[in-house]
C-alpha cells in the first residue's frame, strides 16, 4: 500500500492524515480528532477520551466499525513513528456522531473540503 502522511489543519489544530493510492482515500489520526472535537489539551487526555469511547462505542453495537479501524505508523509530536489508530471519513463520521461537540458540523464540512482537494488534485494529476 503507497501511503503519502500529511498534516492538515482544521481551525489552526493539526490532524495527521495518510493518503492511500491504492484505496485512493485518506485515513485520518482518531485521537487528532478527538484532540480537535474536544478540546484535549494533550495527546495523552486525547487517546484516553479515545479509549474510553471506543469502549461505549463497543458496548452499543458498533464492533464492526471498530474493527475495521486500522493502525498506520504516523510521525508523533516528539518525531518517532508510532502506530496510531486510524479511520477513513465514514467511519470518521460514526465516531464524530459520538462526540458532544459544538465543532462536530464545522469539522464534517472541513472534511468535506479534504476530500474535494484531493479529488481535484487527482483530476488535474492524471489529466481528467
Amino acid at each position: 500500500m503507497a501511503e503519502h502522511e500529511a498534516i492538515k489543519l482544521f481551525e489552526s489544530l493539526r490532524v495527521r492524515v495518510v493518503w492511500d493510492d491504492v484505496q485512493e482515500k485518506y485515513f485520518f489520526s482518531i485521537v487528532d480528532v478527538v484532540a480537535v472535537l474536544t478540546d484535549q489539551a494533550t495527546a495523552r487526555s486525547a487517546s484516553t477520551y479515545w479509549a474510553v469511547l471506543k469502549k461505549r462505542l463497543s458496548t452499543e453495537g458498533a464492533n464492526e466499525m471498530l474493527t475495521n479501524c486500522k493502525q498506520l505508523k504516523l510521525t508523533a509530536t516528539d518525531g518517532k513513528q508510532r502506530l496510531t489508530d486510524v479511520a477513513d471519513t465514514e467511519q470518521l463520521m460514526r465516531i464524530i456522531q459520538s462526540i458532544p461537540s459544538k465543532k462536530a458540523e464545522p469539522f464534517k464540512k472541513w472534511l468535506a473540503q479534504v476530500g474535494a482537494e484531493r479529488t481535484r488534485g487527482y483530476r488535474t494529476e492524471t489529466g481528467a
